[in-house]
């Protein structure tokens, strides 16, 4: 059967548009009927532009066919997460203290995409300021996960994740302080980029913490996530992390061909240094299968327990999140949600010796990482502990109870990709994560692209 228009691949839709059978407006409607169809039951949209979008698509309609293409995502109707601003349009972070704030201008990453054609679907749902959530208590519903809306779609990028995977987008941008762009992916079966520390501006994206933060594509495939990054990466003088470096063609490195690549396999962190459950272990172990099928060589690697790398990430991700909210905390606290005002004292309780022993302990881990990858080009993990939970039963302090298998790319600052692996017996996706070396994102989309062209995941989307 053909795939309805809201369900195409970036890449699919961009090679119609360019062939002149499928037109940005025909593709934008469908994608905004699928919103007004199914949305009410997800939530992922906290503030969907609609009419915007469709002069938009009339506006790149016109310009394409006048010759005047502006690339592979020219057309593309895509969703914005609710922590990066956009000129003229609401940016709340989900909260109450900027329900009503309207920026004078583009994040960066808005701006690259708009002039790259790209057409904004509206804002995303996400956890208050990418850190509190789900909570019931702010201005927005949480977003619901469209393979099941009973369950969680991880965070922070919340809407970012159920609106890729519901067709509500097709493709989001997201950002990643301890894995909210891979832990998304992962439970609602995308694909999503965390890309290298300093290669995507975060100039125009509320910060949560400045040392770990990215911003990076959401998507169905990894393939349409080398075509976003393709748009938004690149030096931005303004951004005092960005580097100056540049920026190779993605897409050109998605040959499907693996052979000869060396995978190293960190199993210890989800089978002895905490356990994921069975159906996680079973698909990535037949992941494993279908990488030395495909020709590349796969062995164990043995890094520091999860545990180290987690409690790292934490205690910066605490001790720069209270820096950044401190002023609100202590003048109107009550103006933010439960959980957040909870996870964020807990930053003000850190002293400065806590900081600089986790800051030392960064080099460490980070120099450890380099070193496996001076002997791998990849390393590979689990994407999370299980299939997602319920919604419900989500706890407040969930990141103090087992490690993030997501802390080592953030600690790191290394790219980190989540695919979908399979589907636990519930119907819930599964998901691995490819580690790079520093800016050899095209490494990293090469081995999950090749992965997913292998295996018949893709072929499957939810229906809210």
């Amino acid at each position: 059967m053909t795939a309805p228009l809201y369900f195409l691949t970036i890449d699919e839709a961009s090679r119609r548009i360019a062939a002149g059978t499928l037109s940005p407006v025909d593709l934008v409607q469908a994608v905004a009927d699928r919103i007004a169809a199914v949305d009410a039951k997800l939530d992922s949209y906290v503030l969907p532009t609609v009419e915007t979008a469709l002069a938009e698509a009339r506006r790149a309609t016109g310009e394409i066919a006048a010759g005047r293409r502006r690339g592979p995502l020219h057309g593309i109707p895509v969703g914005i997460k609710d922590i990066i601003r956009t000129a003229g349009v609401r940016t709340t972070c989900h909260s109450h203290i900027l329900a009503d704030d309207v920026p004078a201008e583009d994040a960066v990453v808005v701006a690259r995409l708009k002039a790259a054609g790209a057409i904004p679907m509206g804002k995303l749902a996400t956890h208050e300021f990418a850190f509190g959530g789900p909570d019931w208590t702010l201005p927005f519903p949480p977003a619901r996960n469209p393979w099941n809306r009973e369950h969680f779609t991880a965070g922070s990028s919340s809407g970012s994740g159920a609106a890729v995977a519901a067709g509500l987008c097709l493709g989001a941008l997201g950002s990643d302080t301890a894995g909210s762009i891979r832990m998304p992916a992962a439970f609602c079966g995308i694909a999503g980029l965390k890309p290298t520390y300093g290669l995507v501006s975060r100039r125009g994206v509320y910060p949560l913490a400045f040392s770990l933060d990215h911003v990076g594509p959401m998507c169905w495939t990894s393939r349409d996530c080398a075509l976003m990054l393709q748009a938004i990466a690149g030096h931005d003088p303004d951004d005092p992390g960005s580097a100056d470096r540049p920026v190779p063609d993605y897409a050109a490195a998605l040959t499907g061909d693996v052979r000869g690549l060396r995978i190293g396999v960190v199993r210890h962190f989800y089978e002895t240094d905490d356990r994921a459950d069975d159906e996680t272990r079973a698909a990535m172990d037949a992941g494993f299968a279908v990488l030395r099928g495909l020709g590349a060589e796969v062995e164990d690697v043995t890094l520091s327990p999860a545990q180290d790398y987690s409690a790292c990430g934490n205690i910066l991700m605490l001790g720069e999140g209270f820096a950044v909210h401190e002023a609100e905390l202590r003048t109107r606290p009550e103006k933010f949600g439960w959980i957040l005002r909870e996870r964020l004292v807990l930053g003000g309780m850190l002293s400065a010796a806590d900081y600089i022993q986790a800051s030392r302990l960064r080099r460490k881990l980070a120099a450890e990482m380099e070193r496996a990858l001076a002997r791998c080009d990849v390393l590979v993990t689990a994407g999370a502990w299980s299939a997602a939970p319920r919604i419900d039963n989500v706890p407040p302090f969930q990141f103090f109870r087992r490690p993030s298998l997501m802390s080592p790319g953030n600690v790191s600052g290394l790219p980190a990709l989540s695919v979908c692996n399979g589907f636990s017996a519930s119907g819930l996706p599964l998901a691995m994560q490819v580690i790079g070396r520093r800016f050899d994102e095209a490494t990293v989309l090469r081995v999950g692209d090749a992965f997913e062209r292998a295996t018949p995941w893709r072929d499957r989307r939810p229906e809210p």
